[in-house]
């Protein structure tokens, strides 16, 4: 039976960590120039109706690196959900390979593209949910502080995809997850519930930045205004005006608190040149981390 990375809810702790040995072992590799091809002659298809650097780059270098093949399709090549419907492109195109990534829209037809294909689905991305963002987030804070256990992680914006997903790691790793959010923004109400009542981890949501970034071991932030919502661009702007990463909010954090932000950054807007820029960021071992935990989740579905 296929196994599925749709969310990070569907998994077990003990499934993250043998995904962090990976990655560990994977990234070692790279850096000692070990050729290791576990999926050769793999082949990996790469459904895109939002476009993207790293998701595209990371699974496309990932995939290489480990022996295989990606195809990338644009968001024209198919119209997914327009030109054919998502079940017959999920049944025609899972005979074609053995892997699909899925970086879309609607939450609902990554749903389906995993119902009706034969083979192995990842979620590259939806409105809802960014679970391999999340996965490589905890492996680099792991790297960084040695622990995961009782870490407090200060998000800071929009209750976006990357807010919903942290929820989900936060049922599966007792974490101390404080998030500031405005008034009317906060994450999916469901998967919110979810993580409160699964007890694993402490969750509070602030309308105050610094109060959600006091002691804080992480600063996390995201855009204001998320691809697909362009049109709410001024309004958000407004709204999440005292919602920036700056100096003056690292203050209140812990002295080696590390930065965190998935990309791309809206430099002056969520987060400030000096603080992206500086000693307390980790935004681009985080960004790399993505290729390495990619990597990892391939191979555990596909071996």
């Amino acid at each position: 039976m296929k196994n599925d990375f749709i969310s990070i809810y569907d998994y077990s702790r003990e499934w993250f960590e043998e995904i962090f040995k990976i990655a560990r072992d994977l990234k070692n590799k790279i850096r000692t120039g070990e050729v290791y091809h576990p999926l050769k002659d793999k082949t990996l298809t790469m459904i895109f109706q939002k476009s993207s650097a790293r998701t595209r780059i990371s699974f496309e270098m990932g995939m290489y690196q480990l022996g295989g093949y990606a195809l990338y399709l644009a968001p024209d090549d198919i119209q997914l959900g327009k030109r054919e419907s998502v079940k017959d492109i999920a049944r025609v195109i899972s005979r074609y390979n053995d892997c699909i990534m899925a970086r879309l829209f609607d939450h609902k037809h990554i749903i389906e593209l995993a119902e009706y294909s034969s083979v192995p689905v990842i979620n590259g991305l939806t409105n809802l949910l960014h679970p391999c963002q999340v996965t490589a987030d905890i492996f680099t804070i792991l790297e960084y502080k040695g622990v995961i256990d009782n870490i407090k992680v200060a998000f800071i914006g929009d209750g976006n995809n990357v807010a919903n997903s942290w929820l989900n790691m936060s049922s599966k790793f007792p974490l101390n997850m404080s998030f500031a959010i405005p008034e009317g923004y906060d994450p999916n109400q469901e998967i919110l519930e979810r993580a409160l009542n699964s007890k694993v981890s402490n969750i509070q949501i602030f309308r105050e930045p610094f109060l959600a970034a006091e002691d804080a071991d992480v600063i996390y932030t995201d855009v204001w205004t998320s691809m697909g919502k362009e049109n709410e661009i001024e309004k958000r702007k407004i709204d999440f005006k005292n919602f920036q990463v700056n100096e003056e909010l690292l203050k209140f954090a812990k002295d080696d608190c590390v930065v965190m932000h998935c990309l791309p950054a809206h430099r002056g807007e969520e987060i400030t040149d000096d603080v992206i820029d500086g000693n307390n960021s980790i935004v681009y071992d985080e960004a790399e981390n993505r290729m390495h935990i990619q990597k990892a989740i391939l191979i555990k579905l596909l071996t």
